[in-house]
Formats: structure tokens, sequence, C-alpha cells
């Protein structure tokens, strides 16, 4: 059954453009046109992105960024073992899901850190990445500001999802 959604959404789509008279062709060549552009002004940036997590991982920055984080991390409530989670998921959204498989065969699933980790990766989002994307396609220039918000957000989320974990 959902092997018919696309081919009958494409249908419904050029009844309507029957229906108000446009032409659907014209119309689907203009969306192809603006998503190639969209994708090209966006490459660089992805690229970049991409570029400077690998960099970051390959030199060990990111685990040291955590391990240096584990004391405030732990002040936050969040379990010392997660710090470099709390690192990672707002950079890297496969990295963070990788380590999340890794902490459920160390501890456990349905362990208190496990709930935990869970919290983290899914209660925020891989920030510079969207932050990047977005703001690029939009020209905004004092990006900082809404890195830093979410960066703030992610914590306190992380620290508030930890907090609830310990009554679950």
């Amino acid at each position: 059954m959902s092997s018919y959604i696309v081919p009958c959404l494409f249908i419904l789509l050029i009844v309507l453009a029957a229906v108000k008279r446009k032409n659907p062709y014209n119309a689907m060549l203009l969306g192809a046109k603006e998503g190639a552009e969209s994708v090209i002004k966006l490459f660089p940036t992805i690229l970049v992105i991409m570029l400077a997590l690998k960099l970051m991982q390959a030199s060990g920055l990111d685990e040291d960024i955590g391990r240096l984080l584990a004391p405030a991390v732990k002040l936050l409530g969040i379990p010392q073992e997660l710090s470099y989670l709390v690192v990672l998921r707002p950079v890297s959204g496969s990295g963070s899901i990788a380590m999340l498989s890794d902490i459920f065969d160390k501890y456990g699933a349905d362990s208190y850190i496990g709930r935990c980790a869970c919290m983290i990766v899914d209660g925020s989002d891989t920030i510079f990445y969207m932050a990047g994307v977005y703001f690029a396609h939009a020209k905004v220039k004092k990006i900082w500001v809404a890195v830093l918000c979410a960066l703030v957000v992610s914590y306190v989320g992380a620290a508030l999802g930890c907090w609830l974990c310990r009554f679950l």
C-alpha cells in the first residue's frame, strides 16, 4: 500500500494543477531549478562542516573536550560517563547514535545511564550542522548568537532529561 503514496501524490498534483489551469511541467522544472540552486549554494557550507568534524574527531579534540567538561557535566546532574556524548551530540548525529549503541552495550538500555543517553540524543539535534545549513541559505551574519542559545537549551534539556530519568 505504501508504494502507491508517491504515485498518488504525483497524480493528485497534476489534477490540482489542471483544475487551477497551471502548467505542471513548468512548475516542476521551476522547483527542480530552485532545488539545484539551493544545493549549489549550500555545498561549500556542508563541506566545511564535514571537514571540521572529521578533523576534530581525527585529532581527538572532541574526546579531550569531553574529559575537560566532565566535572561541569556532573555538576548539571548528567552522569559523568555521558560527558563525551553531551559534547558529540550537537556536532555529529551519526556519531552520537553510534555512541548511544556503545552505551547500550556497556551499561544496558534500561540502566539509568542508558535512559539518560536516550534523553540526550533524542532531546537535541546536530546544532552546528543545522545552523550552518539553514543560516547559510538565509544569509544570516550573527550565527553565534543562535548557536549559543541552541547549545544552552540543549544542555539544559539534557540536564532536565537526566533529572526525569531518576524518577522513571
